[in-house]
């Protein structure tokens, strides 16, 4: 039970937290000028809720790890239980840290949402966004190895959760614009920004893929050790299950960029009548990334809870 508790609160934590650094990174790279309206209402509500759904998932990820150090959830109110992992615990002084910080963001946005606050260039809540993610690094299993070996650890950590977060996330508010590129009431401003959008997030797709395989690579290294390390262990076995899951989503995304883009920027010319199918396909492909990336996000939420392969 507690197990379970804990591989559901690490999901939806990761999920909201991926959300809102994708989120708020989007227009930093999405577009040239100022951000459309509608899109930037619709990117308002969703950090609002994302926030609030990392703070409460992180409050959830705190209750079952305290239960599942200290053995039962009864524990969970015991004062000197939890006056001993908050201030006794990496884990418990960094928690507390990304608590308030979440709380911080939440007041952020729920400010913005109510004062109607307007699209302009913002440097603040993707800051706050990445700090809230790559501090995840300093709660998992980075933490095992010490000195040198332990900061490069955390720092590769750390860039892996930065450009995952700004993958996975970055779907998000892709989808949404493909959704009201399809709508009848689109017209030619909004394909005029999909034309703008599809290449400037390509771009931003080659570096966090860059940086996701090389940190993968090094968290590997510290982690497995070694092939017989990812074969024969539990740890690795469901690791290989992770990269497939990333093979997929590479898949797809280089089918978008070297088909489905190239084609849709085709018959825009050529085959006009043929331009609602192409969105339609690409579409596809992007709620084919994301299902595959809550995937990962599952299969990562497990490997959490599990010794490492180096250990084994």
């Amino acid at each position: 039970m507690i197990d379970l508790g804990l591989v559901v609160a690490r999901l939806l934590h990761y999920a909201a937290v991926t959300t809102l650094a994708g989120v708020s990174f989007f227009p930093l790279y999405g577009y040239a000028d100022a951000e459309p309206i509608m899109v930037f209402r619709w990117r308002q509500g969703v950090l609002l809720a994302a926030a609030v759904a990392a703070l409460l998932s992180g409050v959830l990820w705190f209750v079952f790890s305290v239960a599942n150090m200290s053995g039962t959830l009864a524990d969970v109110a015991d004062r000197e239980v939890l006056w001993t992992v908050l201030n006794e615990t990496t884990f418990g002084r960094v928690w507390t840290t990304r608590l308030v910080l979440s709380i911080i963001i939440v007041g952020l946005f729920w400010k913005r949402v109510v004062s109607k606050f307007g699209p302009r260039r913002d440097m603040i809540a993707p800051v706050l966004a990445a700090v809230l993610i790559i501090s995840l690094a300093g709660v998992g299993h980075s933490q095992i190895d010490e000195g040198v070996e332990g900061i490069i650890h955390v720092a590769s950590d750390a860039a892996h959760l930065l450009a995952a977060g700004a993958w996975l996330g970055g779907l998000v508010p892709l989808g949404y614009i493909l959704l009201l590129h399809g709508q009848e009431s689109g017209g030619s401003a909004q394909r005029s920004d999909l034309d703008e959008i599809l290449p400037r997030f390509s771009g931003m797709g080659y570096v966090a893929v860059a940086m996701l395989i090389g940190s993968g690579l090094l968290n590997g290294w510290f982690l497995i050790g070694n092939v017989s390390g990812l074969l024969a262990t539990p740890y690795g076995q469901l690791l290989i299950v992770k990269l497939v899951l990333f093979a997929g989503m590479l898949a797809l995304a280089v089918s978008n960029r070297f088909w489905i883009v190239p084609s849709l920027t085709k018959a825009r010319t050529d085959d006009p009548n043929g331009l609602t199918d192409w969105t339609g396909k690409l579409r596809n492909h992007v709620l084919g990334e994301q299902f595959l990336g809550l995937m990962v996000l599952l299969v990562v939420s497990v490997l959490g809870t599990m010794r490492p392969a180096i250990g084994q």
